[in-house]
């Protein structure tokens, strides 16, 4: 811990003196430079690689009626460092998670700081308030500005009440209209020469960050208003609702409370993206008493393949019957979880009593005996009304967790709503899956039992519109997996090539090879990860099944290859002894070396899926090898067009 005379830097005005005090912070590797500098306003600014990639940012917080940042007197300041190591209960990307920084807190004369963190790979900041009772905060400031000639991926939204599954568009941000605004994360840069992705972590008790496009290279965080009232929306009753009076500040909380860490990943090179772990560094420690029970794995999930199951000798459909079939499928390959999508229940917003057609006591019990678990859908709307009634009614069931559905807001009661959904169910060990979300911001480190989040453009997509592209498959990971887990769904089984592809609802299919598909088991990070597709699909083509069926869904080790946003992403992850590559292209073919360098000594069996011979004009060629390779070994693999390949690295 240091503690100084203030650095005073002397600013000469005609009529008046100001004084500015300025603090450099510096990351451990000396490549970013953190700048702050407080006087009339508290602004700061990044360098790395001795060039400015966040030219100025000004930053300040509105509490009724006190604007703290507006000539805020400073009275002291701490600088520390940290190193330590974090073991996170379900590991996403590593099993021990480096946290290595340095930092500064500014402690201010009206009751409140500005903590500051540099990491190697990026720099946060978050403030902290000492007043004592309730205060409402009616607005934060960020007005964000970046260099000239920066682009964005801009996740454009048309409200803030929203499922957040954004494109991501790529403009220069002179493009972006003014007052257009984003959900988070977002990302910006300048070609060949650096990108930041921004978005926010330890988000409790208050509304999301929302980002609005301002005058030149600008932009300013909104935020969503309390809610006051609201109504059923009309035809959407059980799901959607209106909101019809708004509170004119943005949260009603506690004066003594840590504010949300902003934080922004910062690296010239697009595959750094697919390693950042930022978010659950910045988030507050594990609340969960006991964690064992916590179980990740693969999910056989019906409402993507429409219960489409064929080859058999009973009509399916939502019946008991189909749902043992799934069970059986779950349980011939080694897959934890089956999901009961929407249908089970009596009606959407009666979600404790069963659809006629199935048992679910039956269902339940049959899953208990194969060794699958039981996952739970359901609409967030009626269980917010009975909350921790509902949980209790599926636990003493005996569902392993719960799927809520339509959240659609990102305000400070849905905020506080998803903490306590994932504390209740923890207490009752159920897991959660959170769809129709708003992206994951660190509750799953306080709350392990939190497995994966939808808030993402995902397969279901391919059943109404051509919108998920292999560009769009090959954004997602070094933006939106960047900041926590995504429960995009994949492994489609009927897959086309651009000209090829229609969308069907019944009988949906992909675009993109069925090795692009596969590769999405390494490639996209989701504790509970799904398999798409009918079980009578994967059953007539038992090889993409035998393959993905033993690709975990969590990781000791992540070691991205190469990337390129948009474009390409090749990586590689352990579990255990064993590795596993992936790699994944948009619509360009391409070929790529795998060096296995990274691997210990010894001599592995690979099994290696990849695109065939015919895939850039039939999607669903590909082809299985099995060869051994040892740390000396390259590989040279073909993507088609959308193509991919994905293998299995097990010691002999």
């Amino acid at each position: 811990m240091k503690k100084g005379i203030l650095p005073i830097v002397l600013y000469f005005m005609v009529f008046s003196v100001h004084a500015e005090q300025v603090f450099n912070l510096t990351s451990k590797d000396q490549q970013t430079v953190l700048t702050v500098e407080v006087g009339e306003e508290i602004s700061w600014s990044v360098k790395k690689y001795g060039q400015n990639v966040i030219k100025k940012a000004v930053i300040g917080l509105e509490i009724e009626n006190q604007k703290l940042g507006w000539n805020s007197k400073l009275k002291d300041y701490h600088e520390n460092e940290m190193e330590e190591t974090l073991a996170p209960v379900v590991p996403l990307k590593q099993s021990k998670v480096n946290n290595s920084y340095k930092s500064l807190e500014l402690k201010f004369e009206d009751r409140f700081s500005i903590q500051f963190r540099v990491y190697n790979e990026g720099v946060a900041y978050r403030f902290l308030t000492q007043i004592p009772n309730e205060i409402n905060v009616h607005a934060e400031r960020m007005d964000l500005t970046f260099p000239e000639g920066s682009h964005s991926f801009f996740p454009q939204e048309e409200g803030m009440y929203s499922h957040y599954e954004r494109e991501y568009f790529k403009m220069d941000i002179d493009e972006i209209e003014n007052g257009a605004f984003c959900s988070l994360p977002v990302m910006f840069g300048k070609e060949e020469e650096f990108k930041v992705l921004f978005s926010e972590a330890d988000l409790y008790d208050y509304p999301n960050l929302f980002l609005k496009k301002g005058e030149g290279q600008a932009f300013q965080a909104i935020f969503p208003k309390v809610v006051l009232e609201t109504q059923p929306k009309p035809s959407e009753e059980d799901r959607s609702v209106n909101i019809t009076k708004e509170a004119n500040y943005i949260a009603a909380t506690q004066g003594e409370r840590s504010f949300p860490w902003r934080f922004f990943m910062i690296d010239k090179e697009d595959k750094a993206f697919l390693e950042n772990d930022m978010v659950f560094k910045l988030s507050r420690p594990l609340k969960l008493e006991k964690t064992d029970w916590i179980k990740p794995g693969k999910v056989a999930w019906d409402w993507y393949n429409a219960n489409n199951i064929f080859g058999v000798d009973f009509e399916s459909g939502l019946n008991t019957v189909t749902y043992k079939y799934y069970i059986d499928f779950a349980a011939q390959y080694g897959l934890e979880y089956v999901i009961l999508d929407e249908g089970w229940t009596k009606s959407t917003t009666e979600i404790t009593e069963f659809n006629p057609e199935m048992d679910v006591h039956e269902i339940i019990a049959y899953g208990k005996e194969k060794g699958v678990g039981i996952i739970l859908w359901c609409l967030w709307v009626p269980l917010d009304a009975d909350l921790e009634n509902i949980l209790q009614t599926y636990s003493d069931w005996g569902a392993k967790g719960i799927k809520v559905d339509f959240m659609q807001r990102a305000d400070q009661y849905m905020v506080n709503s998803y903490t306590k959904i994932a504390r209740e169910a923890g207490k009752r060990n159920l897991l959660v899956d959170y769809h129709g979300a708003f992206k994951p911001s660190g509750l799953r480190r306080a709350y392990p039992n939190v497995v994966s989040y939808e808030g993402v453009k995902g397969s279901e997509n391919h059943k109404w519109g051509k919108l998920v592209t292999p560009e769009h498959n090959l954004t997602l990971p070094f933006i939106r997996m960047a900041v926590g887990p995504m429960d995009y769904t994949p492994g489609a089984m009927s897959n086309a090539q651009k000209e090829n592809f229609t969308p069907r609802f019944e009988r949906p299919m992909s675009q993109g090879t069925r090795a692009h598909q596969a590769a999405m088991y390494v490639l996209y990070e989701s504790p509970l990860q799904m398999l798409c597709d009918s079980p009578s699909a994967y059953l007539k083509d038992s090889q993409t099944v035998e393959v993905i069926a033993q690709i975990p869904t969590v990781w000791d080790e992540t070691i991205a290859l190469d990337g390129k946003v948009g474009e390409m992403a090749q990586m590689v992850r352990r579990n255990g002894e064993n590795w596993y590559l992936g790699a994944m292209t948009n619509w360009d073919a391409r070929d790529l070396n795998f060096d296995f360098s990274f691997l210990p000594e010894g001599t592995y069996e690979l099994t290696l899926l990849r695109d065939g011979k015919n895939a850039h004009r039939y999607a669903e060629d590909y082809v299985v090898e099995k060869m051994e390779v040892g740390p000396d070994s390259q590989l040279e693999v073909h993507l088609a067009p959308g193509g991919g390949c994905v293998g299995i690295l097990k010691k002999k």
